[in-house]
């Protein structure tokens, strides 16, 4: 499979979201086609063989699941949008299928409703396990229990 960066997808979603995506909501978007590309395509939590990218992982902070240098890159905007990038990135076909998707089920959410599904779901709540809502965390958030979590879902 083609390898993307997790500032390919990223720009994917700037351009679809024309503009109207603050870096809270940009990383919760990220999050879940990450999650929804390892559940898609891949056949069990044991061989977890097809990412969307390999080039960060998640971690479980306070407001839900973040890839710490796209929040480096993207904190100057504080709660404001986020301006469109230039181009579009070009994507495989069941890729491009899977964004689209899940920016049909999660693009209209606020970024505080997308922080609140992921505070809900067990690989945030895993990753955390006995840390209070406000503490802070660099823990990774595994990939088994992202895709143990959504395969559930799939059925």
């Amino acid at each position: 499979m083609v390898k993307y960066s997790y500032n390919d997808v990223a720009d994917w979603f700037l351009v679809e979201g024309k503009g109207k995506i603050s870096p809270k909501k940009l990383q919760k978007l990220v999050y879940y086609a990450y999650a929804w590309v390892l559940t898609l395509l891949n056949d069990s939590s044991e061989e977890l063989n097809i990412r969307l990218f390999d080039d960060a992982k998640f971690e479980a902070w306070v407001h839900g699941p973040v890839l710490r240098d796209l929040h480096a890159e993207y904190a100057s905007y504080g709660f404001e949008n986020i301006e469109e990038p230039k181009e579009q990135p070009e994507f495989v076909e069941d890729i491009q299928d899977i964004l689209e998707q899940v920016w049909e089920v999660y693009g209209n959410y606020s970024a505080d409703q997308l922080e609140s599904m992921t505070h809900q779901e067990k690989p945030w709540r895993n990753a955390r396990k006995d840390l209070s809502p406000l503490d802070s965390s660099s823990t990774l958030i595994d990939d088994r229990d992202i895709f143990n979590c959504y395969i559930q879902r799939v059925g």
